[in-house]
């Protein structure tokens, strides 16, 4: 019966307001609702009257009111709340004396009117708005990759916005280049939908779609989601994208890398660019010199022609043409000219030279470029200038004079651009040795290789005065080392070897020492090489001096000056404690002795 009580009290009541909604005379309007916000999950707190109310709510009813139905949800009782069964049962509590009704764990299906009806001292009623927020997701943004083109007759799919679970419903703009985009006939079309989520909350999907032109290839899209919650408005903003846009060429041209002044050698390539996107398809042609026409060159897969090594060939005039395969429209770059800077061979006469011992020679050198050249001349064996110039005058030369000589010509303008030649020159005389006599320290029955040098021209040729396995290297066009393997026996140890090298002019020998030495390691000893000997000459110069026996003589030097020391201090030791005879007593006695 109370319950019924009720309902019969609040239609009397929702009848009063449909009067005054009418506009009854004598009648008060309906006041407006009380406005409370809060954030999804949070806590709503509902009085049961404005915060200046002084009337007793220590009896009321609380209603919620959906679709213009009132449920009752709550009971207040002599300031002791009640629950009813239903959505709100475990939700709602009482706070400040039974004044206020706390609803925890806010959804979006809570947004609607709540309803207080007081019953003592009288009849009072108090409905509140409840408004519920949430911040959507970060915007997602995916840009349509196949791209526009800008020959299409309707605006083109430029990306996709999407904002999850938001409420109330976000607001979406999009921008280009910071630039906002509004709806626009046949440019800028934004088309949005939104799908309600179980939960209440909203996802947002936008589509911008526009018309676009060849400026806009580097433009930046993103879309921005606007929102509100009780502490005011906000916004998100999405990464920014750019969209593939397809416009015909308008001009093509060709691209030399390396820049800069090209030489021989050098790897070069040949390209052709466009303004167009996608690039048209490529060729590149040369200028033919008998014919003067333009023949097609081959390229690689990606339209690029490699020149490598480049060649003074390669020089001449290029251009490039680009086939739209859409169009076919063609287009042709203007030509090119490339410069391929090179150095000939080097030319050195006379290219053999041969002279006498005292003669002078004089040797030239010569090259052609499509530059300014320079030439300079350098001794092979150490590297040396010795002259700038396509001339090198050589007087009075010596045997020592002989070998190798370099001229270099180079392109001052091009660094890295040269080219040399060497010349070897050959001073007539016989056989030179590197050494005249050697001493080796060996062991019995043990394996040794022996070695001898030796220089002149006509090149000598080496024979050795024992049996043994020999090997030749040449050193150059003058020289030739002997290697000569032997076992060594006693027989060898007795007689020793000697290597003899001849040619058309003379010979000369030189001759190897063994000695034994079982308390020694045997050491192979390697030639070095000496001033050289004069032709046929017959010194018997013997290097017997090892260095163990210059280390010898230091060391017996040594002790022999430290001994002196020693025997210094001793002598001295005594005539200070006067032990020794120097004074004048031992002097008379000296005297005595002297004169007997």
């Amino acid at each position: 019966m109370e319950r019924s009580g009720l309902i019969c009290a609040f239609l009397i009541a929702a009848c009063c307001c449909c009067r005054r909604a009418a506009g009854v005379p004598g009648e008060a309007e309906q006041p407006e609702p009380e406005q409370v916000e809060v954030e999804v999950g949070g806590t709503a707190l509902l009085r049961c009257g404005p915060s200046h109310s002084q009337g007793n709510f220590s009896h009321a009813d609380w209603f919620s009111v959906h679709k213009e139905k009132p449920t009752l949800i709550f009971r207040v009782r002599q300031g002791q709340g009640q629950s009813e069964p239903g959505e709100y049962q475990s939700r709602l509590s009482l706070q400040d004396k039974g004044t206020t009704l706390v609803l925890t764990g806010i959804t979006p299906h809570d947004e609607r009117i709540f309803l207080c009806q007081g019953k003592r001292p009288r009849s009072q009623e108090h409905r509140i708005q409840l408004r519920v927020y949430k911040a959507p997701e970060e915007p997602l943004i995916q840009v349509n990759a196949l791209g526009i083109s800008v020959n299409s007759e309707e605006p083109g799919e430029v990306a996709t916005c999407v904002g999850r679970n938001g409420y109330p419903l976000p607001q979406v703009t999009w921008y280009k280049n910071s630039q906002s985009l509004k709806e626009e006939k046949n440019r800028v079309h934004i088309q949005s939908s939104q799908i309600v989520e179980s939960s209440g909350l909203y996802t947002l999907r936008s589509v911008l779609k526009a018309q676009l032109t060849k400026e806009d290839k580097d433009a930046q899209f993103y879309c921005e989601l606007s929102y509100r919650l009780p502490s005011g408005n906000h916004m998100k903003e999405s990464r920014e994208v750019t969209v593939p846009v397809f416009y015909p060429a308008e001009r093509v041209w060709l691209e030399v890398e390396p820049e800069g002044m090209l030489k021989e050698g050098d790897r070069v390539e040949i390209r052709c660019l466009a303004d167009g996107n996608p690039p048209p398809h490529f060729s590149i042609s040369k200028q033919n010199l008998s014919t003067r026409e333009m023949e097609e060159e081959r390229t690689d897969d990606n339209g690029v022609l490699v020149l490598e090594p480049a060649q003074k060939e390669h020089s001449g005039l290029y251009e490039c043409q680009g086939l739209d395969l859409e169009t076919t429209a063609s287009l042709l770059s203007d030509q090119q000219e490339l410069v391929v800077n090179y150095v000939s061979e080097v030319r050195v006469s006379p290219a053999a030279p041969e002279t006498q011992e005292g003669s002078s020679l004089t040797l030239t050198c010569e090259a052609e470029s499509n530059q300014d050249l320079e030439f300079q001349w350098l001794r092979e064996k150490t590297g040396k200038v010795l002259a700038k110039g396509p001339v090198l005058p050589l007087r009075n030369l010596k045997r020592e004079a002989g070998g190798g000589y370099r001229c270099v010509a180079s392109v001052p303008s091009v660094p890295g651009l040269n080219r040399t030649q060497l010349v070897n020159v050959a001073i007539f005389g016989s056989p030179w040795m590197a050494l005249r006599e050697r001493k080796m320290w060996v062991k019995e029955n043990s394996v040794l290789n022996l070695s001898c040098e030796a220089s002149g021209h006509p090149r000598p040729s080496i024979v050795w005065s024992v049996d043994g396995a020999a090997s030749e290297q040449d050193q150059d066009p003058q020289s030739v080392l002997s290697v000569l393997s032997v076992l060594v026996t006693p027989e060898l140890l007795e007689t020793g070897a000697e290597c003899v090298a001849s040619n058309s002019l003379g010979r000369n020998t030189t001759v190897i020492i063994l000695e034994l030495d079982s308390n020694r390691t045997t050491s192979l000893s390697t030639s070095t090489v000496s001033p050289y000997a004069r032709a046929n000459s017959t010194s018997t110069e013997k290097k017997l001096t090892e260095p163990e026996s210059k280390g010898v003589v230091i060391v017996a030097v040594t002790v022999c000056v430290l001994v002196l020391a020693v025997l210094g201090a001793v002598l001295y030791f005594f005539y200070k404690k006067g032990k020794l005879p120097c004074g004048r007593s031992g002097k008379q006695e000296m005297e005595r002795n002297t004169s007997i």
